[in-house]
């Protein structure tokens, strides 16, 4: 009976210095290695083995990328608004040992220096550069608080800010002004349609100014032409009439008498101030010189024929 117990005794001993002597680290970790309280090494994810009662596991540090959360806090900017922010990190360590010994809660080290150092960033600029730079506070914050725990053993990757939120009159002021400034461009837009517009009405009207100044141009050319040729015709007839006067023949006199006789008799008939028309008793005498006129037409027409006919030949 006491053999057995202490087989098993010893059973179970050599199970302990076993579970001492060999250590598996998983993947993605890195263990430290204490001797007699003093770090001697790290393991590297494997089979290891250590020396029995004088090797012991100090500190099992996580190797992989790991988040940090930041916790929201109110900061005030450079021009005085209160802005309300939070933010994550994204870490790694890189050295174990010095993740593991070089500082204490290796978390909230990280998100106290992260808080210091937003409302470092942050109060350094304007309430409208913290809305519209984010990126640039992203990369300010990631290269200051990389430099600070490089002594760690940590490399931040990546600084995020997630959520700024002014307070309530200041997002009310920022609402009026965008609804201002969303006015205005339509107000611009307006008013360039009108300038558009009334530039080109104004083309328009121009071009047809023209176009009608042309028209009239062409008008008065013809009726300028119209009336030469008029004058033409009249200076041949008043010479042809002379002829005949010339050659004492009478009707050529009652020409004369009978067209200064009919453009009086025109005037008073179409005169606006006429509201009755007399006419005249002798009109037996008018048509009389009307047929003068007739017979002086056709014997000058003949006349000219017939020097037409003897000049071509």
């Amino acid at each position: 009976m006491e053999s057995l117990v202490f087989l098993l005794i010893l059973i179970v001993l050599a199970f302990f210095i076993l579970g001492s002597v060999v250590k598996i680290v998983p993947q993605g970790y890195q263990w430290t290695v204490e001797r007699f309280g003093r770090y001697t090494k790290t393991l590297s994810p494997g089979l290891h083995l250590l020396i029995p009662f004088i090797d012991g596991i100090g500190k099992k540090m996580n190797m992989m990328e790991q988040v940090v959360d930041i916790p929201s806090q109110e900061v005030i900017t450079k021009d005085n608004a209160m802005v309300f922010c939070d933010a994550i990190a994204f870490i790694q360590i890189v050295d174990a040992s010095a993740a593991a010994y070089e500082v204490s809660n290796l978390d909230r080290a990280i998100s106290n220096l992260s808080m210091t150092n937003v409302r470092t960033v942050i109060g350094s600029l304007d309430l409208d550069e913290v809305l519209s730079k984010r990126d640039d506070i992203n990369e300010r914050l990631l290269r200051v608080i990389d430099a600070a725990t490089t002594p760690w053993g940590i490399k931040v990757t990546r600084v995020e800010i997630k959520d700024l939120n002014p307070p309530a009159d200041i997002t009310e002021a920022m609402a009026r002004q965008m609804k201002a400034e969303r006015l205005k461009r339509a107000e611009i837009l307006t008013a360039e349609g009108e300038k558009q517009s009334a530039v080109l009405r104004a083309e328009g009207e121009k071009q047809s100014a023209i176009l009608e100044a042309e028209g009239r141009k062409e008008a008065a050319f013809r009726d300028a032409e119209a009336r030469e040729r008029e004058a033409e015709a009249e200076a041949k007839a008043t010479a042809m009439v002379s002829a005949a006067i010339a050659d004492g023949n009478v009707q050529a006199i009652n020409y004369f008498v009978a067209q200064r006789y009919v453009d009086a008799f025109e005037k008073l008939a179409i005169s606006p101030q006429q509201k009755l028309v007399i006419v005249p008793a002798e009109m037996s005498g008018l048509v009389g010189s009307i047929g003068g006129v007739g017979e002086i037409a056709k014997a000058v027409f003949d006349r000219s024929g017939n020097e037409t006919t003897n000049f071509n030949r």
